[in-house]
């Protein structure tokens, strides 16, 4: 076949193709002018057809970005590279508000050698390929902002910012302003509502953004109803979506809230979406989406989109509702756990101060032990929520339950630790189908007794701080409390360590919340100089540590317990011992009766005079070796007698035949305390009676 006919059957073949192709292709010639548009190019209704022939690129989509338009046709000219798929958007009068999406494809036409071109691979046009993609690029746009929202929405566990996370993904992108109001029990982390609620049900705006930002006179969390009848109430009433896509300022739903028309009119707004906030049936509030800049109005696409932004939303609102639900619950159920104020002991002065963060697990006390004596113990759990807030107050209870046995403080850490140990077991036995962390029943502790008569402190601590002592004139006190193992480790022991005070120092335990927002050591020395000031109270004292170490609401509860020593004199302190002679019962009750005569406290001879001679006798009897006996003049007055057997007294009933067994009945019904103290070697029963005109 002659060279002549096989170009012209080539040029028929290119002619056919170029004609039937499905997808509009225009020609256009090295000036950018147009030379040639096929059929699919003439039905296209957003560019223009026949008519544009000799139009120059810049002139032939009107509505579309011209420059951009020409600067790709003449690099494309000029380099040969062809550009793909590009997305251009625009507008084209008669086609209504909604903006058209346009894949553009450019290729460079070159001449085809001799015979047709006399220089071959010369540029001699562009070839244009456009396809309207409006719909698809419509759901991709779609797409894309639900991707968006799924990845920003629910970053924290605050029901303000999960809905200001909405509103931030969807203006402008979707709408030009979001407003996201929300049930008040659900504002209030109180349980979720299921079902419809009432017209009048009270909300509180959560979050709110327009096309200017959040820049408004709009407040956070206020408290508002809508006015009945409107979208919103139709939309609580009955939990479904409204779309109002093209808006008339004459319906009569604006007639029952005037003012609220005359906003939507001042703004311009022409079409709106109003979306229950709803997870599992339960109405958590609803959500508003407003357009007034963008001309196209919403439509059901966009009312689909908008159900899938606010149901995830929705999701990560009930979550941070639950959860801060579970944290205000565990807050109460640590607060009433704690002792709501100090008790009032001689031994030491004490003050507190107690700042929930995380819903932790932090306590602390300060415990009244036999003569005179006072326990000061603090504690952090490691868990957080009810189950932890429950566990810390197992743990408090049982602390209080072995300082009442008078254990040294690295016993009572033993026993404490043993506690622990199967107060974590309880727990994964109860939830066996639940991951529970190893580290999440460990506890800390510090336990530090105080005796006003010795000025002696003994302390042993758990996996906690050691405590900071300051004497009298502010200067630092060196107390190295050996560190032990957390609660709940088991298998260790425990060392306590003691130190004499003068009276008037001050011992602070905190817990690790109180010195971690800047830096432990850093705040180790801020508190040391905040506490070295000696005239300040110590409620000041706790005041002042919460301003200059705890700036800003913490992550972690914060405790700091504070207590300043005083010292019981010799003179309201009496000690005799006798040997083990059931004849020096007598010398015993008549050194009381003298003493109590000394301290003006004669009408509580004859009761005193029974309880010594009741366990002076016992000590005697069942004991070995002397026997002592201490009074104290304290807040009460306290009889101690010890002796150097381990054997604890037994109470019992006696029986009206008896001639003997009512020793300690008499002394439990004389006192208003009683119990035993174990020492390294023997042991000490004690008695307490009020004093007359002394409330305890």
């Amino acid at each position: 076949m002659p060279d002549s006919d096989r170009d012209a059957g080539d040029a028929a073949l290119l002619d056919a193709l170029f004609g039937a192709a499905p997808r509009a292709w225009y020609v256009l010639d090295e000036n950018l002018r147009l030379v040639n548009l096929n059929r699919a190019a003439r039905t296209l209704h957003c560019l223009p057809g026949d008519e544009a022939r000799g139009r120059r690129l810049a002139d032939l989509a009107p509505g579309f970005p011209a420059e951009e338009l020409t600067a790709l046709a003449a690099e494309v000219l000029d380099t040969g590279t062809a550009v793909t798929g590009r997305l251009i958007r625009g507008k084209v009068a008669g086609n209504g508000p909604a903006p058209l999406a346009l894949s553009v494809t450019l290729y460079r036409l070159e001449g085809r050698g001799p015979g047709l071109d006399p220089d071959p691979g010369r540029p001699i046009g562009v070839a244009a390929a456009v396809e309207d993609i409006t719909a698809r690029q419509g759901a991709a746009d779609r797409l894309a902002i639900f991707h968006d929202a799924q990845e920003r929405i629910g970053s924290t566990l605050d029901i303000a910012p999960t809905a200001q996370e909405l509103a931030d993904v969807t203006v402008p992108r979707f709408a030009d302003a979001t407003v996201v109001d929300i049930l008040d029990e659900t504002w209030r982390a109180g349980p979720a509502h299921v079902g419809a609620v009432s017209p009048d049900h009270p909300l509180r705006r959560a979050a709110y953004r327009t096309l200017h930002g959040t820049e408004l006179p709009v407040s956070v969390g206020r408290l508002k109803t809508f006015v009945f009848p409107t979208p919103f109430t139709q939309t609580l009433a009955d939990v479904r979506p409204r779309l109002i896509s093209r808006l008339s300022y004459d319906e009569p739903w604006l007639a029952a809230d005037p003012a609220f028309g005359e906003r939507l009119e001042s703004a311009g707004v022409h079409s709106m979406i109003v979306v229950p906030l709803v997870v599992h049936d339960a109405l958590l509030g609803l959500a508003a989406y407003y357009r007034y800049e963008r001309p196209e109005p919403f439509d059901d696409d966009d009312l689909e989109l908008a159900q899938r932004l606010t149901d995830r939303a929705a999701f990560s609102i009930d979550k941070a509702r639950s959860y801060a639900r579970e944290r205000t619950i565990a807050t109460a159920l640590q607060r009433y756990l704690l002792p709501q104020q100090p008790p009032s002991v001689s031994a030491v002065d004490a003050a507190h101060l107690y700042i929930p963060g995380g819903a932790g697990s932090d306590w602390y006390d300060v415990i009244p032990l036999s003569g005179a004596r006072v326990a000061l113990v603090v504690g952090d759990l490691a868990g957080r929520g009810i189950e932890a807030a429950a566990t810390m107050g197992q743990l408090r209870t049982s602390l209080r339950t072995l300082a009442a046995l008078d254990l040294t403080p690295d016993e009572l850490l033993e026993r404490l630790d043993d506690t622990a140990e199967r107060l974590a077991q309880d727990n994964a036995a109860a939830a066996p189908g639940t991951a529970v962390s190893p580290t999440e029943f460990l506890a800390s502790c510090l336990v530090l007794v105080y005796d006003p008569v010795s000025r002696r402190c003994t302390a042993a601590r758990a996996g906690h701080p050691a405590p900071l002592v300051l004497g009298p004139g502010g200067e630092t006190v060196a107390f190295d409390v050996p560190a032990g193992p957390h609660l709940g480790v088991g298998g260790a022991g425990y060392e306590a360590a003691t130190i004499e005070l003068a009276e008037g120092s001050i011992l602070a335990l905190y817990t690790d919340g109180l010195v971690s927002g800047r830096g432990r050591d850093t705040s180790l020395e801020r508190l040391h100089l905040l506490l070295a000031q000696p005239g300040r109270t110590l409620q000041d004292l706790c005041d002042s540590a919460v301003y200059t170490l705890v700036p800003k609401r913490p992550d972690d509860d914060a405790v700091l317990l504070l207590a300043r020593t005083h010292h019981l004199t010799q003179d309201n302190v009496a000690v005799w011992t006798f040997p083990d002679d059931l004849a020096v019962v007598s010398d015993a009750r008549r050194l009381a009766e003298r003493q109590l005569t000394a301290w003006g406290l004669e009408d509580l001879v004859h009761s005193t005079q029974l309880i010594v001679s009741e366990l002076v006798t016992n000590a005697i009897r069942y004991g070995k070796g002397a026997v002592q006996l201490r009074m104290i003049r304290d807040r009460s007055l306290i009889c101690e007698v010890s002796d150097h057997t381990n054997t604890a007294p037994h109470l019992r009933q006696a029986r009206s035949t008896d001639e003997g067994g009512r020793g300690l009945f008499i002394v439990m019904q004389l006192s208003t305390h009683w119990g035993t103290r174990y020492l390294r070697e023997g042991k000490t029963i004690w008695s307490e009676q009020p004093l007359p005109g002394v409330e305890e």
